[in-house]
């Protein structure tokens, strides 16, 4: 299927649509000097394509925080968190598919290229079962990926560097789609402008910009003067995604706006400040001076270091072998550290990665680090343990048929169709939508309910709502139906379902 983005109308007053697909497959470049609308083409893009895929944006100004209220996007306010915790939100949202934007405004130059280094270095390094589509953009992106060194310290430059060069050049196999912004080509590392396929030119002034943007859409150099000429929201385009040939377009009109419009003219106060000079020269207020707080080192991080070492030059010692009666024992004990790990309050909305770690260590207390599960394991473990199911269930063949139609969806809700198969096989109440939500790992109900209308489109469940408006799902081919459960009960009600 293809998904066309309704990004305007050209010079001639056809619609201009961009191919959503091909985009997330060649990436895209935008230019135009300040006030030439690229912030409004951004946004443009980022709204007409929200209900299509999981976004990201990079807002050095605050921009784009209004997204959260009209799409849901998570607004992520990077002064209030260390480095390790924003790459930590990056790998969590890429895991759970929240769109998000990452608002540096109040950082210095250093620490938004360091925050956001951070970031995009945990969208990128996520595991392969996360390499969900993802469109991530960078406003003002000439500050990330600079040409030449600036103030900031070579460091800073160079983790930020290399994140912008690893999400435009290495990117796309991960699912990440980079559409990077600038006001100046001539200030954007070459390297990172080259990967674009796509390109959106908008008005600029100086020569050297405007010969790269020619240069970039195939132009003659003769040609370029015409960029001084497009007004306000107006653009040059080219690219796969969104024409073969250079194309003038206008972009539409948007449903959010910035916090902070363009600053318009305003009539001075009538009446004359009194004594204005006591006021505006008055000594200023004291400066208050926080020590800095240094960064604890990571324990956990050097005692696993020091393991791994150890473990290097120690001989492997060799176990006997277990009888079928012990292993058996054992996996029904590893069952048990299992269901203790996810009967913690917040178990469903922690990272597989936490909870595996936790896992293990429980495992190496009861004495069974010989029968611990690798990471890939654990996550079918846990899948099937969300929907309430033991490692008994394996041998059974209707489970089977289950597990088979499960493969069908991407990993992180084939524990929500199995809890919905049980409470069907079981002929419980249908679970609710805060339940639901709590076996995909997040608080939103809306989500819970996408997540049911897409296991539907796939042609696995049926839902239907009673009289009452309570909700009946029945398994397509299995034809086990739930009793009628309410959709908005409380958790607390059916949380049985979901653990």
């Amino acid at each position: 299927m293809t998904v066309a983005i309704e990004m305007g109308h050209t010079t001639a007053g056809a619609p201009a649509a961009l191919d959503l697909e091909e985009l997330l497959a060649t990436r895209l470049l935008v230019q135009g000097n300040s006030g030439s609308g690229k912030s409004h083409l951004l946004r443009r893009l980022l709204e007409q394509s929200a209900p299509w895929v999981q976004q990201t944006i990079i807002d050095p100004e605050g921009d784009f925080v209004s997204l959260g209220d009209r799409f849901g996007h998570l607004v992520i306010n990077a002064e209030e968190h260390t480095e390790r915790g924003l790459q930590s939100a990056g790998e969590r949202a890429r895991i759970h598919r929240v769109s998000t934007v990452l608002n540096l405004e109040g950082l210095d130059a250093e620490n938004q290229m360091r925050r956001a280094a951070a970031f995009l270095g945990g969208l990128f390094e996520v595991a392969r079962d996360h390499w969900y589509p993802m469109l991530v953009v960078v406003d003002e992106a000439q500050l990330f990926a600079p040409a030449v060194a600036g103030e900031v310290s070579d460091e800073a430059r160079k983790l930020s560097l290399g994140a912008m060069t690893n999400l435009m050049c290495r990117g796309r196999k991960r699912g990440l789609a980079g559409i990077i912004a600038t006001q100046r080509l001539a200030k954007l590392a070459k390297n990172v402008a080259a990967e674009a396929s796509n390109f959106l030119m908008g008005r600029t002034f100086l020569d050297i910009d405007m010969a790269r943007a020619a240069d970039l859409l195939g132009m003659e150099r003769r040609q370029a003067e015409a960029f001084r000429d497009l007004e306000r929201g107006q653009f040059m385009a080219l690219g796969p995604a969104l024409s073969r040939r250079p194309l003038g377009l206008r972009i539409g009109p948007t449903d959010t706006s910035p916090r902070n419009g363009t600053p318009r003219l305003m009539p001075l106060p009538e009446s004359a400040l009194e004594d204005a000079r006591a006021i505006i020269l008055a000594a200023p207020p004291p400066e208050t001076v926080r020590p800095q707080r240094r960064s604890s080192p990571d324990l956990l991080d050097q005692l696993m270091a020091a393991k791994s070492a150890a473990l290097e030059i120690r001989p492997e010692p060799v176990e006997p072998p277990i009888s079928a009666e012990d292993l058996a024992e054992r996996r029904e004990r590893v069952d048990r550290v299992l269901r203790a790990v996810l009967a913690q309050p917040d178990a469903g909305f922690r990272v597989i990665g936490v909870l595996y770690q936790e896992f293990v260590v429980r495992c190496r207390i009861e004495g069974l680090a010989s029968v611990v599960p690798d990471l890939p394991a654990f996550r079918r473990m846990l899948t099937r343990a969300r929907a309430g199911l033991g490692s008994d269930t394996a041998g059974d063949d209707a489970w089977q048929d289950v597990s088979v139609r499960a493969s069908l969806l991407p990993e992180d809700m084939q524990g929500v169709f199995m809890m919905i198969a049980r409470a069907a096989k079981e002929g419980w109440p249908c679970p609710s939508d805060a339940a639901i939500a709590r076996a995909y790992g997040s608080h939103s109900l809306r989500r819970a309910r996408r997540l049911l209308t897409y296991i539907e489109e796939q042609g696995l469940i049926v839902c239907q709502l009673d009289g009452l408006g309570r909700r009946v799902v029945t398994l397509v081919e299995l034809a086990w139906a739930t009793a009628p459960g309410d959709p908005n009960a409380e958790e607390a009600e059916q949380g049985s379902l979901a653990v």
